[in-house]
């Protein structure tokens, strides 16, 4: 099932070796990924889709471009997971409408106020009560990381100075051909920097420190539930963000 063709560098031994020793960052980009997937969610299903990215990260790593392996790996590991939560379609209609309508909400208040919207005002402008809000931003986490993924790699650099590699190289709304990387970047930093003191530092150490949402929790010293409220709200404004200097 995982056969696939073998970096000529490595021995059988030696490839054999080095996918057994990276085993369990799959599990760990499967906990990174899906901290907001409902329950009935097969998680052995993204796992065998991250041991597909690890051992495609074996057979075409090229030390020689400056990379760690680790980096690497986790890169096609995040991006074989949400290629497979893609094909799951795992949420539902009525989720997707309303994390939409979220980014609508946000981006809307965004263009009027001239700022970041708070969360008040965020609420109100959706008609919900703020428990609905809150229960909102908790079921959307995964939708958000799927939904924002791979703006550092459209920047050209994962590990670009933002603070945040939201990368495994894909994009849906983003337009490449309007903006270059380096002006890409700059935007992205700019964004970043309009997030509150907690959502920049959740969006650090999830997306530069690769944490998980509950060991972010236990940094923060709150709940990991709370943690995926706060990125959601995060990635809604980021997109706002973003968006808006890119149609300025």
């Amino acid at each position: 099932m995982y056969q696939i063709a073998q970096n000529a560098g490595l021995s059988p031994a030696e490839r054999e070796q080095l996918i057994t020793a990276n085993v369990d960052l799959v599990r760990y980009e499967v906990d990174r990924v899906a901290a907001g997937l409902p329950e009935q969610v097969d998680r052995e299903d993204l796992v065998s889709a991250g041991m597909i990215g690890l051992i495609k990260a074996v057979d075409r790593y090229d030390p020689g471009r400056g990379a760690s392996f680790r980096t690497y790996a986790c890169t096609l590991m995040r991006g074989a997971i949400l290629d497979e939560l893609r094909k799951m379609d795992w949420a539902p209609r009525g989720l997707r409408g309303r994390y939409r309508a979220l980014e609508e909400a946000v981006s809307e208040l965004r263009q009027r106020l001239g700022r970041q919207p708070d969360e008040a005002e965020i609420i109100e402008r959706l008609g919900i009560t703020s428990v609905d809000y809150r229960k909102l931003l908790q079921d959307a986490s995964t939708t958000a990381i799927v939904s924002l993924e791979g703006l550092s790699e459209a920047a050209g650099d994962a590990h670009a100075p933002t603070n945040a590699n939201l990368a495994d190289g894909r994009s849906e709304w983003i337009p490449h051909s309007a903006v270059d990387r380096a002006e890409l970047r700059r935007m992205l930093v700019e964004c970043i920097g309009e997030l509150s003191e907690r959502e920049q530092m959740v969006v650090s150490l999830y997306y530069r420190d690769e944490l998980t949402m509950r060991e972010i929790g236990m940094v923060l010293q709150v709940t990991e539930s709370r943690i995926c409220q706060i990125h959601t709200q995060a990635m809604a404004r980021l997109r706002a963000a973003l968006n808006l200097r890119l149609h300025s």
